[in-house]
């Protein structure tokens, strides 16, 4: 358990840079205390760590160190072999098909040769197919505004034309919904008719 712990706070650091004593043992459920133990454990270890005192202190890793483990046993890499391998229809409603099997590659290449290795082979041992979603290219539309904070006109040619600021796409069992800013609400997409981006933005 301690070596696991261990092992999330040199991940922490390394990602998030300098964190508290208090931030850290939140992020694990432990105590202050035990993670100022650990810490010296760390360093007589021989692993860089810097602890700043004062206001303005916490700790964090010296001399640009990192790390290419990743913590995972080999149940856990097989299960993240399975999940980065099942299809995923929709990521290509959202445009992102491509996009997604680069990260999976680079991803899976970052790993260590063990890990890699286990995730590789779950992949080809346990392939999911996910039941393909019906077309619809509003979604990606959608998506497209939500990263651009692009207002949105939904029944955009009917006399119940609304105007929404879409935060959010989310697919639910019973479809896609458009998170809107404006009222709070999930909008389905079936309710959205044709829409009309504008090349406006909203304030977030």
């Amino acid at each position: 358990m301690r070596a696991s712990r261990l092992l999330q706070i040199l991940l922490l650091l390394q990602n998030r840079g300098r964190l508290t004593a208090t931030q850290l043992a939140t992020e694990l459920e432990v105590t202050p205390r035990t993670i100022l133990r650990d810490v010296d454990a760390m360093t007589e270890a021989g692993l860089p760590i810097i602890v700043f005192q004062g206001n303005q202190g916490g700790i964090e890793l010296g001399f640009n160190y990192r790390t290419r483990l990743t913590g995972l046993d080999r149940e856990e890499a097989e299960a993240l072999g399975i999940i980065l391998g099942a299809a995923q229809p929709a990521l290509t409603q959202l445009g992102l098909a491509d996009a997604a099997r680069r990260a999976t590659a680079k991803l899976i290449e970052s790993f260590p040769d063990k890990v890699r290795d286990v995730t590789q082979m779950a992949i080809k041992r346990f392939p999911i197919h996910a039941h393909q979603l019906p077309e619809d290219p509003r979604v990606a539309a959608f998506a497209a505004a939500v990263r651009g904070g692009r207002i949105v006109r939904i029944r955009a040619s009917s006399d119940a034309a609304q105007v929404v600021h879409p935060i959010a796409v989310r697919l639910s069992p019973d479809g896609w919904y458009i998170g809107d800013a404006l009222t709070g609400d999930d909008i389905p997409l079936d309710q959205c008719g044709d829409i009309n981006i504008s090349a406006h933005r909203f304030a977030c």
